[in-house]
This record gives structure tokens, C-alpha cells and sequence, in this order.
């Protein structure tokens, strides 16, 4: 990615050090980082042009907050790469599959349980801006 104009990512997570951990790792792979760390704080940033791609923590304030969030950016633009990550599982036992969701109520592209590795990540995300890193 030697695009002149870097493609920002929109990371909304609740948890400081795992905040941090994702910028700098998106950062060094040439990525802009929008940071949030609520869904309310989010919120106002989903609006045309403000970014290329989300990560979104799936329960910060509220439960579903990524859920939200997901929703809210797909129906402003539905090209959008959204990607969910949660500790849900680990935390509950409760397992989002989006090959397995038949009404389609994920509104996400991706989703990837922690402990999140950093490497896909980063496949999730070339993978879906395509092999340019953007979408068009």
C-alpha cells in the first residue's frame, strides 16, 4: 500500500491497551486509525467520507454497541468493510458465525473472536478493500 493517501479505518474498542495495540499495528501496515473508544463517541463520526473500513468492538456500553454501530455504517454505505471483533465467546460461550446467521442480521463483513492475532486482521482487511486496499 504506497497509495499517496493513506485509508483510514475506523477502530472503535472500549479497552485502552487493546486500542493502542491496534493502531500501532494498523499504522505500521500504512493505515490511517479513526479512533473511538464508545459507541457514542463513534457515532458522529459515521458520515460519508470519514473512513474506508471499520473494526469494531462488539460490547463496549452497551452489549450490542458493535452491532449498532455496524448497522449504522452499513445502511450510511453499504460497500463498507465492516469488522466485528469480540471476546464474546470467550466470555460467554456464545459463538457468532456469520456463514451460519440465515436472516443475514449481522450487518458485518468479518468477524474475528479474541484473542484477536494481528496477522488476520490484517488479512480480513486486504481481503475485503480488495487488492488495491481501497474500495471504490
Amino acid at each position: 500500500m504506497n497509495d499517496k493517501t493513506k485509508i483510514k479505518i475506523l477502530v472503535v474498542e472500549d479497552d485502552p491497551d487493546m486500542m493502542e495495540q491496534m493502531k500501532v499495528y494498523l499504522e505500521s501496515e500504512s493505515y490511517e486509525v479513526v479512533a473511538a473508544s464508545t459507541q457514542k463517541e463513534a457515532e458522529p463520526i459515521i458520515r460519508p467520507g470519514a473512513f474506508s473500513a471499520a473494526v469494531l468492538d462488539l460490547m463496549m456500553e452497551n452489549p450490542d454497541s458493535g452491532f449498532v454501530l455496524s448497522h449504522k455504517i452499513k445502511k450510511m454505505d453499504p460497500k463498507i468493510p465492516v469488522v466485528i471483533v469480540t471476546s464474546v465467546t470467550k466470555e460467554t460461550g456464545f459463538y457468532f458465525d456469520k456463514a451460519h446467521d440465515p436472516k443475514a442480521w449481522i450487518k458485518a463483513d468479518a468477524i474475528i473472536h479474541k484473542e484477536l492475532r494481528f496477522e488476520q486482521l490484517k488479512a480480513e482487511l486486504r481481503r475485503l478493500l480488495g487488492a488495491g486496499g481501497g474500495h471504490e
